[in-house]
């Protein structure tokens, strides 16, 4: 059993219940789609790096609207299992950061476990809605975050080649 929630493993009514829950509160989704089949082997050479690509992408479009004037970030994202995953995470963070922010921003990254996270928890969810309309063309949970998504894109839509 586990204690807390997790889209993909909760059971029907419990995504049902946390969805109705979500709809409730104020908070906004900015997402980066990036097909990984689409994805060119210089982009995939490792775990670390495909992920790398996949903030440069988010930061890309999405940046001056996340930070505007800030000077400090904290980066949260799901633990990482090894400390070499995720020294490497980090590192990969800190080059795409530099090549934005320089300086000018100070930041940190935390791994915390999902169950310490309730925000994780919110974060797996949505993900999980954008995941399922992208990839089955299912709408049901997406709908109900619609009006939370500011920012959805997709960062190779204009390839057609894949590479698995």
């Amino acid at each position: 059993m586990q204690n807390f929630f997790h889209a993909r493993e909760d059971k029907q009514a419990v995504r049902d219940r946390v969805f109705q829950l979500l709809q409730q509160e104020d908070f906004l989704v900015q997402a980066t789609i990036l097909e990984k089949s689409k994805a060119q082997p210089q982009t995939r050479t490792s775990k670390a790096r495909f992920y790398q690509y996949a903030w440069y992408y988010h930061f890309k479009g999405t940046h001056r609207r996340i930070v505007g004037n800030a000077t400090e970030l904290l980066i949260t994202a799901a633990s990482v299992a090894q400390k070499k995953e995720q020294r490497s995470f980090t590192e990969g963070v800190r080059d795409v950061l530099s090549q934005y922010y320089g300086a000018k921003v100070r930041w940190e990254t935390d791994h915390p476990q999902s169950i310490a996270d309730p925000c994780l928890q919110v974060a797996d969810y949505c993900t999980w809605a954008i995941q399922r309309k992208w990839e089955r063309e299912d709408l049901r949970s997406y709908d109900l975050i619609r009006d939370k998504v500011r920012h959805e894109y997709d960062s190779w839509s204009h390839g057609t080649k894949h590479y698995y």
